[in-house]
């Protein structure tokens, strides 16, 4: 089937199934041989806003205690917001209204937290209404006032020189609660950074029952469009099977965080750096027997983001598997992903991780660049670096953070290897999403160990 001709087919029937919290949900299958269904909007609404209430009560408590905070302080406007108070809006906001503060403040380890909203409205069932204009008067007063009977120890706002994404205080509205609040407030003001990584990191147990399918349904749209059904080697071009993903996710309802990449390794090509590799990620080729195409690709769904790289091999007229030597290069990627996560362990920072790995890697005959990052609620998620393709030395800063448990990362990296077969190095380009449990590694739909082939034998 030709590209064009597979873009107008009509979309796939809908098929009843139970996706999770007991409740019953109609999908939408993506593969005839896939058990991953996805959800429509309604349906999705009910996932996410259990999802967030069961997060506040269950994960949200420890990580407060752990980083010494009792009350945070939530600020953003509308189309302005916080990158963490967007993930505490419910599945119906679109965006903050008006001016949204919310106040989240730990009573004690034998009470659950409270949770309010200094609004014009409640923010969803999880934060409660606690500031009427008419009666309450002037909005940062009545937050003053708030705060002033908690009396907290420490007032956390999402204020980090490390973290973009426990940065979100923007300077007006800082400067505004700074005035509201009485001195002896004002210097009780600490920055959230510890707070807004962990809530942004941890995975609850309620979406780790999903994150599976939701990974499953990645690596199912990554191998419809690494087949035949997308590619006609001589024709298809790498633009052509990027937008193509593009088109699917979108068709299928879902979101791609960044826009796809579809790039290719060939014999008679010149071998380039990683600089130019990652340059080169769009360019436009015409995709050829005995091609080895590499797909860099995410998708955001539940609120929930996966990064994925695969490789296929394009058969030439008679070949019915890659070439010996491609296959041992993947092999050596697939230990290179093992040699990595081997070295987790709660508490060990991103650096340390890195280097050690690196090292290891290095003795045992495999030449790497690791460059893996946390995953979740962003694609780029807070917490640990594990290196950076242009920062094999360490990342200052966000290197610097420690491993926590039940925390998701994307295994990304790369290892060189010599393909006889074409009488160069070839690099293979691996990602794939796992989760940390503080004990072990596992991939949470699998990974790659075999080059998906073009056309697929039987």
């Amino acid at each position: 089937m030709n590209l064009h001709r597979y873009r107008q087919q009509p979309a796939m029937a809908r098929l009843l199934c139970f996706l999770c919290l007991g409740v019953s949900l109609l999908g939408a299958s993506i593969s005839s041989a896939s058990d991953a269904r996805i959800l429509p909007m309604g349906e999705r609404a009910v996932v996410i806003d259990r999802w967030l209430e069961h997060r506040v009560q269950t994960v949200l408590p420890d990580i407060m205690r752990r980083s010494g905070i009792d009350l945070w302080v939530l600020v953003s406007r509308e189309y302005n917001e916080d990158p963490v108070l967007r993930t505490f809006l419910p599945s119906t906001w679109q965006s903050a209204r008006r001016r949204t503060i919310l106040l989240i403040h730990d009573r004690g380890e034998d009470q659950p937290l409270e949770t309010l909203a200094i609004a014009r409205y409640g923010v969803g069932d999880t934060f409660k209404q606690a500031w009427d204009k008419e009666q309450d008067g002037e909005q940062w007063q009545h937050l003053a006032r708030l705060i002033e009977e908690r009396d907290p120890k420490a007032i956390g706002i999402n204020r980090s020189e490390t973290f973009a994404l426990a940065d979100g205080l923007v300077a007006t509205e800082d400067e505004l609660l700074r005035e509201a609040l009485p001195p002896r407030l004002r210097q009780r003001l600490v920055s959230a950074e510890d707070l807004a990584v962990g809530w942004l990191e941890t995975r609850s147990a309620l979406e780790m029952e999903v994150y599976p399918q939701i990974c499953r349904i990645a690596h199912d749209i990554i191998a419809e469009g690494l087949s035949e059904s997308v590619i006609q080697p001589g024709v298809t071009t790498t633009r052509d099977v990027s937008w193509w993903y593009r088109d699917r996710i979108r068709g299928l309802g879902l979101n791609a965080w960044f826009h796809p990449s579809v790039s290719l390794q060939r014999a008679a090509a010149p071998v380039k750096d990683m600089k130019n590799a990652v340059s080169s990620m769009h360019d436009d080729l015409v995709i050829r027997p005995g091609d080895l195409l590499h797909v860099d690709f995410g998708i955001t769904y539940l609120r929930l983001n996966t990064d994925t790289q695969q490789h296929a091999y394009v058969l030439r007229a008679g070949e019915t598997t890659a070439p010996e030597g491609l296959r041992r290069a993947l092999a050596s990627g697939n230990r290179l992903q093992d040699i990595l996560t081997e070295n987790f362990a709660s508490g060990r920072t991103g650096n340390e991780v890195l280097a050690s790995s690196l090292a290891q890697a290095k003795d045992e005959g495999i030449t790497p660049s690791i460059y893996s990052h946390p995953i979740g609620y962003h694609g780029h998620g807070a917490g640990p670096a594990i290196g950076m393709w242009d920062q094999q030395d360490g990342v200052p800063g966000t290197g610097d953070y420690p491993l926590y448990p039940n925390t998701a990362y994307s295994i990304e990296l790369y290892a060189e290897s010599e393909v006889p077969e074409w009488n160069k190095t070839v690099r293979i380009m691996l990602e794939e999403d796992a989760f940390f449990t503080g004990e072990s590694v596992y991939y949470i739909d699998g990974r790659q160990t075999e080059l998906l082939l073009i056309p697929r034998q039987p």
